[in-house]
C-alpha cells in the first residue's frame, strides 16, 4: 500500500487528483500506476481489496481503478465498500470479457463505468479525463449553489472603514495558503466571516467548511467532536462516528473559542498540526487529514501562555498569520452600510415595507458604543425593523439606552473603572453575580442562564474574584 507520486511541495501534491489503482498481479500494478503517474496524477497503489478500503479511509480520492476479480474480496463487494466511506468516489471496473455482464451489474450498483482488460492506455486515459472533467462540473455546480446559500454569510462582511479594509486584503492574501490562521478579536465582531472569506475565496472554496465551538461543548464531547470516535469508545458510542477533521477532507475547519480548549486536547490539537494525523476516541490508528485550520479566539491567548493555561507550542502553530478585527467603536465608518444592510434583510424576512433610517435615528447609531459589536447592532436593527410601524426607522424604535439624550450613556462609570472596557467589565461582573445568585451558587444553573459554558463561566469567577 504505497503512494508513488514524487515529492513536491504540499500545496502543489495536494490539488491533484487522486487515482487509486486496486490490482493483485504485482506487474499489472505498477505499469498502470506508473502511467498514470506520468500523466500528472497523484496515484496511490493497492495489491487487495482490504488495503484499498484502508486507504480511502486515510485519503481523499477522485477515482479508484479496481480489478474486478481479486482474492478476499469481490469487486461487488469492494465497490460497496468504498462507496460507503465516500460516495462521491468514482469507481472503474476493470473486467475480462467474460465478466461484463458483472461489471455492468457493478454501475447499476454505483459504477462510474468499467473497462476491459488487457486495458487499452488510450482509453483509460480518455476515460479518465472524462470522469475528472465530470467531476469538476459537479464541483462547480455545487460551489455555484453554496455560493448563493452563502452569500448572506460573506455579505455581512459589510465594510467602508480603512480598518476594515486591511483586514480583508490579510484574509485574500492567505486564502490560497495552507498556513495555519488565527482570527482575533471580541465577542460579535465577525471572526467566523472573515473565516468563510478565507474559505470561499481561496482554492479550497469547492470543499467543506466545517465550524466548531469550543466553548459550547463539555470536554468528552469536543473531543469526540474533533476527532471522531469508535464504536463502544465511551458509553454511549453505540456506532463509529467521524469527527470534523475526518469530515473536512481537504477543506477548511474553523475551531472557534479556541482558547476554551482543556490542556489535555490542546495536546492532541498540537500533533494534528505538527504530523497531520489523529486518532478516533478509542483507537490506535492514525488517520490523515489535509484540512486547513483556522481558529478564532476572543482571549488573550499570550497572556493564557503566561499563566500556563495555553500550551506556547500551539499558541505558535495556530499563530502563524494572525488577523486581528478591530471592535465597531474603533471602526465606526461601518455603522451606516451595516445597518442599512441589516435593515433591508430583516424588511424582507418580515415581509415589512422599510427601506430608510431617519437621521436621528443614525445619529444615535453612530454615537453607541456597542459593547456586543456587530452582532449587537444586528439585533438592535431586527428589533427595530420588527417593532416600526413607519416606512423609515426612527429613535422610538430603538432601544432606550440608545435613543436618549446622551446618545447611549449609562451614567457615570463606578469608582476605579472609568473608561468603556471598565464599564463592560462591571456590567458583565453585575450579571454573572446575579446568576450565581439566582442559581444558587450552582455554577451548571449559572452558565444556562447567561448562555456560556460551565468551563468559560468559571474563567470570568476567577477573573472578577468570585469565591
Amino acid at each position: 500500500m504505497t503512494d508513488t507520486a514524487p515529492r513536491e511541495t504540499p500545496s502543489a501534491e495536494l490539488f491533484k487528483p487522486a487515482i487509486l489503482v486496486v490490482e493483485d498481479e504485482p506487474l499489472q500494478l505498477e505499469a498502470l500506476g506508473g502511467f498514470l503517474l506520468k500523466q500528472g496524477y497523484r496515484v496511490l497503489k493497492a495489491p487487495s481489496p482490504t488495503e484499498a478500503l484502508g486507504l480511502a479511509r486515510e485519503k481523499v480520492l477522485d477515482i479508484v481503478l479496481s480489478d474486478f476479480r481479486m482474492p478476499g474480496m469481490s469487486g461487488i463487494e469492494l465497490l460497496q465498500g468504498l462507496k460507503e466511506i465516500n460516495p462521491s468516489i468514482d469507481v472503474v471496473i476493470m473486467t475480462a470479457f467474460g465478466t461484463i455482464e458483472s461489471a455492468t451489474e457493478a454501475m447499476k450498483l454505483g459504477a462510474a463505468d468499467y473497462i476491459t482488460k488487457p486495458v487499452d492506455l488510450y482509453r483509460l486515459q480518455t476515460l479518465v479525463r472524462n470522469l475528472l472533467e465530470r467531476r469538476r462540473l459537479v464541483s462547480e455546480n455545487r460551489r455555484l449553489r453554496r455560493q448563493l446559500t452563502e452569500r448572506s454569510d460573506i455579505a455581512g462582511i459589510v465594510s467602508d472603514s480603512p480598518e476594515m479594509a486591511e483586514v480583508l486584503n490579510l484574509a485574500g492574501r492567505v486564502a490560497d495558503s495552507g498556513a495555519s490562521v488565527l482570527i482575533t478579536g471580541e465577542t460579535g465582531t465577525g471572526k467566523e466571516l472573515v473565516a468563510r472569506a478565507i474559505h470561499y475565496s481561496g482554492i479550497r472554496q469547492d470543499q467543506p467548511f466545517l465550524a466548531v465551538n469550543c466553548a459550547a461543548l463539555p470536554e468528552n464531547l469536543l473531543e469526540s467532536e474533533l476527532f471522531g470516535h469508535e464504536k463502544g469508545a465511551f458509553t454511549g458510542a453505540q456506532k463509529q462516528r467521524k469527527g470534523r477533521f475526518e469530515l473536512a477532507g481537504n477543506g477548511t475547519l474553523f475551531i472557534d473559542e479556541v482558547g476554551e480548549i482543556p490542556q489535555q486536547l490542546q495536546v492532541k490539537l498540537l500533533r494534528v498540526l505538527q504530523e497531520r494525523s489523529f486518532e478516533r476516541v478509542g483507537s490506535s490508528s492514525p488517520i490523515r487529514t489535509s484540512a486547513r485550520i483556522v481558529a478564532a479566539t476572543n482571549r488573550d491567548l499570550e497572556a493564557m501562555v503566561r499563566e500556563g493555561s495555553f500550551r506556547q507550542d500551539l499558541y505558535y502553530r495556530l499563530n502563524v498569520v494572525p488577523i486581528a478585527i478591530p471592535p465597531l467603536r474603533n471602526r465606526r465608518r461601518d455603522i451606516p452600510g451595516l445597518a442599512e444592510a441589516f435593515m433591508r434583510r430583516f424588511a424582507a424576512e418580515n415581509n415589512k415595507r422599510v427601506d430608510g433610517i431617519s437621521r436621528e435615528a443614525m445619529d444615535a447609531l453612530m454615537k453607541y458604543p456597542y459593547p456586543g459589536n456587530v452582532r449587537e447592532l444586528e439585533n438592535i436593527i431586527q428589533r427595530a425593523v420588527v417593532l416600526c410601524r413607519e416606512q423609515t426607522l426612527s429613535t422610538r424604535d430603538l432601544p432606550a439606552d440608545l435613543s436618549g439624550p446622551a446618545g447611549g450613556s449609562r451614567g457615570p462609570a463606578p469608582e476605579g473603572e472609568e473608561g468603556f472596557t471598565g464599564r463592560v467589565e462591571a456590567f458583565e461582573r453585575q450579571l454573572i453575580g446575579e446568576a450565581m445568585q439566582e442559581s444558587g451558587g450552582v455554577q451548571t444553573k449559572a452558565a444556562d442562564l447567561l448562555g456560556m459554558s460551565e468551563r468559560h463561566l468559571r474563567y470570568k469567577l476567577r477573573k472578577y474574584g468570585f469565591k
